[in-house]
């Protein structure tokens, strides 16, 4: 076996023996052995993307770091955005000790999980840059692994303590808000309004397909997240058991018809064949969706069935979408155009963050959203941008654009 090999073995091999909270400390641990860092800390991000809280790794233990960090215009920002590895002098007022800081991103399939922080007294030679690259990458691993097992990387996704309802919409989104697929890339984001509104989005690939849903209940707070409970259930019980586009349309409007006392759920079905390309779509009362298309946005203009649950026999139409390699397709509930947002013009960003990866377009549109209603939603916001690069290709992140920020 070569060394690389070799101490990836030995990485994960102590990463199974440790307690799952205690894993951050093992990888930290292989590391600092490896490229003599004085200092180490995991920063994992919120589920906006915009803060960061540490998770210490090595001594000393953080004492008079800033905890949590906010990500705008910091070097957490330029990390995660270009996903490159960058180096600077340790800043003494932040708490860290002499030497240079080292930080790179901690990411899996497009999913930024975080950064990874040291502190070394010298800078790293190229082979020490890629160890410390290569164990953030484990690291991303380590920390989707070991979600299963404790809330420690549960509680630094969370800015402040979830209400009930919010509780219950955080645990029907997807563990991972980003997927890179070669074909595609997928990236969602929700930003909860005050009184919870039962947004939802959701995500899944197969061998040759990938699966996208958007949902919005009538209501508030925990009624709507009940709603929100039983229309993501349906829709995953029939995709589960490999059943069609209009099947899980069906299996959703059935479930609110019999358990959601009236109550209906706004939604768009979209199903691409990752190997022809063809869409279908499905469009329960939503608003339309758009695309971005030689740098230009327009409307993409559906039929539209009812909302799930309205009492109604019909069948839902399953419509093709044209889609072409480079598109950029944004799927969004109606809190992106709600009466509050009129200074929030979402075509227009769309189109400035078009070389932006679809993880960073999602996260400035929900920033610029924040802007507009200075942060006064009025219902809950959701966005899925999806990016399409065509059947048979197996484009990654860095290969998008340039990365810069808006």
């Amino acid at each position: 076996m070569t060394e690389q090999s070799t101490t990836m073995a030995d990485l994960l091999a102590a990463v199974e023996q440790a307690p799952p909270v205690d894993s951050v400390v093992v990888v930290a641990d292989v590391l600092s052995e490896q490229v003599k860092a004085t200092e180490m800390c995991f920063l994992i991000a919120d589920l906006g993307g915009e803060m960061l809280w540490r998770v210490p790794a090595l001594p000393p233990d953080g004492a008079g770091k800033r905890n949590p960090v906010q990500v705008p215009g910091t070097i957490y920002d330029e990390v995660m955005r270009r996903q490159q590895l960058r180096i600077t002098e340790a800043p003494r007022a932040d708490g860290y000790g002499s030497g240079l800081r080292v930080v790179t991103p901690v990411t899996t399939r497009g999913d930024a999980v975080g950064v990874l922080e040291l502190v070394m007294p010298r800078p790293p030679s190229p082979s020490e840059e890629e160890r410390i690259a290569q164990a953030a990458h484990a690291l991303a691993y380590v920390v989707a692994t070991n979600r299963r097992f404790t809330d420690l990387f549960e509680w630094g996704r969370r800015s402040s303590t979830p209400t009930l309802a919010a509780e219950i919409q955080q645990n029907l989104l997807p563990d991972a808000l980003t997927v890179e697929a070669g074909q595609a890339t997928v990236a969602g984001g929700l930003e909860p309004a005050g009184s919870i509104a039962g947004d939802t989005f959701d995500y899944s690939l197969d061998w040759n397909t990938l699966h996208v849903s958007v949902t919005d209940a009538m209501g508030h707070d925990e009624a709507a997240a009940l709603l929100a409970t039983l229309v993501v259930g349906a829709l995953r019980q029939t995709r589960r058991a490999r059943g069609s586009l209009a099947d899980q349309a069906r299996a959703a409007h059935r479930a609110l018809a019999d358990h959601g006392q009236g109550a209906t759920v706004t939604g768009q079905l979209l199903r691409i064949d990752l190997t022809s390309g063809r869409a279908l779509l499905v469009n329960a009362g939503h608003p339309w969706p758009m695309r971005l298309r030689n740098g230009r946005v327009s409307e993409i203009e559906p039929h539209i069935d009812l909302p799930f649950g309205f009492p109604w026999h019909g069948d839902y139409r399953v419509q093709e979408v044209s889609l072409e390699p480079g598109d950029r397709v944004v799927l969004f509930t109606d809190g992106m155009t709600e009466r509050n947002t009129a200074d929030f013009d979402l075509p227009a960003v769309i189109e400035r963050d078009a070389h932006q990866h679809p993880r960073e377009a999602v996260r400035f549109m929900t920033r610029a959203l924040r802007e507009a209603t200075g942060g006064d939603l009025l219902d809950d916001a959701t966005v899925v941008c999806l990016d399409w690069f065509g059947p048979g290709s197996s484009r990654r992140s860095g290969e998008i654009g340039d990365h810069t920020g808006p």
